[in-house]
């Protein structure tokens, strides 16, 4: 946890580095396309029933290329996706459960000129998860967070949240919702929730 948190603050640290290298302003009746680059970090955990939640924050790391479309040439709204590698799961509840994701989603953003090289752009659409790796621990023993009685592979939900672009420097927060039963037991109900925070470049 502690090189995440190096990680995000020497990101931070350098964006004005970053800035050097932008145009030194855009403007969103501009855009049409662009590509960027994400790293950042989750605080997720899962609700559901008493048997299956793991209610305490667990923190994992993100990272990601996105790609984003301009949908109509009258307003600036675009259409975002990409491919993230994404950790979440919980601790608490008697568990400690970490789930590694690949998460494609499909994201609205609509973009507000702040000023001439500040953008805020609120974001609101649907993700759709794979797990592929980790460990849940019950009572000191660890086993695959997809045995028998723990999780399924697949995850969807929607994601809310706000965006700020410098330049070429993007800085994102929100939270993303689960949506389908991630319990692989018929007796229980478990949904995976998370903040995030995401720190990067468009191009």
């Amino acid at each position: 946890m502690k090189k995440i948190f190096a990680t995000l603050a020497a990101l931070v640290l350098s964006a004005p580095l970053f800035a050097q290298f932008s145009s030194g302003g855009f403007k969103l009746d501009e855009e049409h396309m662009y590509y960027g680059v994400r790293f950042g970090i989750t605080s997720a955990s899962i609700s559901g029933d008493n048997e299956a939640k793991v209610d305490g924050s667990k923190v994992g790391m993100t990272l990601g290329g996105v790609v984003g479309i301009k949908l109509t040439s009258s307003a600036p709204v675009f259409l975002e996706s990409g491919l993230y590698f994404t950790q979440r799961g919980g601790d608490g509840s008697g568990k400690d459960a970490r789930i590694n994701y690949l998460e494609i989603p499909l994201l609205i953003k609509y973009g507000i000129q702040a000023t001439d090289e500040i953008a805020v752009i609120p974001l609101f659409g649907p993700y759709f998860s794979y797990g592929f790796g980790g460990k849940t621990k019950v009572a000191g023993s660890k086993h695959s967070s997809f045995n028998d009685g723990y999780y399924n592979h697949l995850d969807m939900g929607f994601k809310i949240g706000c965006g700020a672009e410098y330049n070429n420097l993007y800085l994102e927060l929100g939270y993303q919702i689960g949506v389908a039963n991630i319990s692989n037991t018929d007796d229980f109900t478990a949904h995976g929730n998370a903040f995030f925070a995401n720190i990067g470049v468009n191009f």
